[in-house]
């Protein structure tokens, strides 16, 4: 069955104009690889750069999602224009997205200036959705000020949501172990603030000391470097949200002043034209293995009458 056209231009004059609707079509066309993207994605560019991108990333059960909305609110308190992209696990009957976090956000979806938008993983071990970036590009050239990327939750391999963000916020909280599993899963190193929420649990004082600890025996205490600050919330109550606040302030404008946005951002696109690339090539060697290069090739690798080097050329070869 074709797919029915898209008026990309009207589309997108739509989204800028801030119609939920339109933004909700557009991510659509992105979570589906529609034949109109690349259409969307060049109607979009000069619209870019604008919104500031915060990564939420932590174990589950730390409170995302509530911190997640406690930002939101924060962020409307200052007018600002919010985006939210919630990657949830996918539903293994389905494959799309669970849609827990957008229960925990009821107090926003009223709200015409907050975007909430629920991604399915569908299997990405990075706990984010392949299309995330494309989706971001959306909520940016649509005019949110700031959007919020929260991932699943899945564990050591969250750390690609420092490669998407302009900062990355990690949550933890006293009581589960997550000061040890930081500094297992390298989180240590990609965030840019770090917050123990569940402040009012025994440990938390605890939590913060040894996170603080860590900190100091990295290489972020050179002059002139970030040194992540350590803040305590207690979201479900709100508390703590200015100082998490200022901490993203201050991040923000540290990254302004020293080009470290300009480059963040530089890196981003690049590993998004990249996996643009070799997501093409793949679908390419698809076509090919339905012929004879690519079965025969690997037959002979089998077989000892080749290397996989020699055959991997012979096949880029034929792309």
């Amino acid at each position: 069955m074709a797919r029915r056209t898209v008026d990309v231009p009207d589309l997108v004059e739509q989204a800028r104009a801030g119609s939920p609707r339109a933004v909700a079509r557009l991510i659509t066309l992105v979570e589906n690889d529609h034949p109109a993207l690349r259409e969307v994605m060049a109607a979009l560019a000069p619209h870019t750069g604008h919104a500031h991108v915060i990564g939420l990333t932590g174990s589950p059960g730390v409170g995302k999602s509530t911190s997640t909305s406690m930002l939101v609110s924060g962020l409307r308190g200052r007018g600002l224009r919010v985006g939210v992209l919630a990657v949830d696990p996918s539903s293994p009957f389905s494959g799309g997205a669970l849609l827990g976090d957008r229960i925990r956000m009821t107090d926003h979806v009223l709200d015409p200036e907050v975007y909430i938008r629920s991604m399915a993983s569908r299997g990405h071990l990075g706990g984010l959705s392949w299309s995330t970036p494309q989706a971001l590009r959306v909520l940016d050239a649509a005019g949110c000020d700031v959007v919020l990327v929260e991932t699943v939750g899945v564990g050591q391999s969250e750390v690609e949501v420092a490669g998407l963000a302009d900062t990355t916020l990690v949550l933890l909280a006293p009581g589960m172990g997550d000061g040890v599993q930081a500094a297992k899963a390298g989180i240590l190193e990609i965030g840019d603030v770090f917050v123990v929420n569940k402040a009012d649990r025994e440990g938390a004082d605890n939590t913060v000391r040894e996170l603080r600890h860590m900190i100091s025996l990295g290489d972020r205490t050179e002059p002139g470097l970030w040194r992540p600050p350590v803040v305590k919330t207690i979201a479900d109550r709100g508390e703590g949200l200015d100082d998490v606040l200022e901490a993203l302030d201050k991040h923000r404008a540290w990254m302004d002043d020293n080009g470290e946005l300009h480059r963040r951002r530089v890196r981003r696109a690049r590993s998004e034209i990249e996996a643009i690339a070799v997501a093409q090539l793949r679908e390419r060697m698809g076509v090919l293995g339905h012929g004879e290069d690519l079965a025969t090739a690997a037959e002979q690798v089998v077989a000892g009458e080749t290397d996989p080097y020699a055959a991997a050329d012979r096949v880029v070869a034929a792309l």
